[in-house]
């Protein structure tokens, strides 16, 4: 990704958490004419002010011409700031907190990793892996969707295979999320120490590799006539029963 390109992010939360973040260049904040001022919106012209951030009016069908979900504010901003796999093991240290790491097998809906980060930041996870060549990465879509919660997170684009590697090396158990016969049970599972859960593709699930590498997989408990749940409202209930396991 070439260093000068950038990109236009809309809505009042996920601009505001970029402003917060601070991990972009931030070019200028636009902000549609006759929009009132106040709330979030008013936050985010004061910030941009404070750190000397052009702001600029602008009609409101330029935003239009973009997209329906501005809310009358955009910024123009830097490329996403990934991560290494390295960073996430040192956020862990550096919180004296055994690690939590979120591992993403080629999802394909934007909507589903930016519930999955929103989900992953809210609680705690030291950072997140996704594959370096498949898999949507984090868009403009991808930071909408996760209401700006990606701008807080690491996240890295690295081998998964060999991503797995090292989270095991380091102590903690590698669980896959996957509906399978020979899967465990969420509850049958010890989740209190520390972890990489692997959330796979919305269709096929994991691939084989990535499957194999795992210490074991593990199933949500279903007893309704649909026979499995959205890959991110599956990682999401995980996540957040990791969390409760850890107290």
């Amino acid at each position: 990704m070439a260093a000068d390109k950038t990109e236009m992010i809309f809505g009042r939360n996920p601009v505001q958490e970029i402003l917060r973040a601070g991990r972009r260049q931030v070019h200028k904040l636009m902000v549609a004419e006759g929009s009132i001022e106040r709330g979030t919106l008013a936050r985010v012209v004061a910030h941009a002010n404070a750190e000397n951030i052009p702001v600029e009016r602008v009609h409101r069908r330029s935003l239009d011409c973009e997209t329906d979900h501005h809310q009358g504010v955009a910024v123009v901003v830097g490329p996403y700031p990934y991560a290494t796999v390295a960073d996430i093991f040192q956020r862990s240290q550096a919180r004296d907190e055994p690690l939590l790491v979120l591992i993403l097998d080629m999802l394909q809906n934007p909507q589903n990793l930016g519930t999955l980060l929103r989900t992953a930041e809210a609680v705690g996870v030291h950072g997140v892996v996704i594959p370096k060549r498949r898999g949507v990465g984090v868009t403009r879509a991808v930071v909408s969707a996760s209401a700006g919660a990606s701008e807080h997170l690491l996240i890295a684009s690295d081998n998964l295979v060999r991503t797995i590697k090292e989270v095991k090396e380091s102590g903690a158990w590698v669980a896959g999320l996957e509906n399978l016969p020979e899967a465990l049970a969420l509850e049958e599972v010890d989740l209190s120490g520390g972890m990489g859960l692997v959330v796979g593709n919305e269709g096929r699930g994991m691939r084989r590799l990535v499957r194999q590498s795992c210490d074991y997989l593990i199933k949500l408990p279903m007893r309704g006539c649909v026979g499995s749940l959205n890959a991110a409202v599956a990682g999401s209930i995980a996540l957040y029963a990791i969390y409760g396991a850890r107290g």
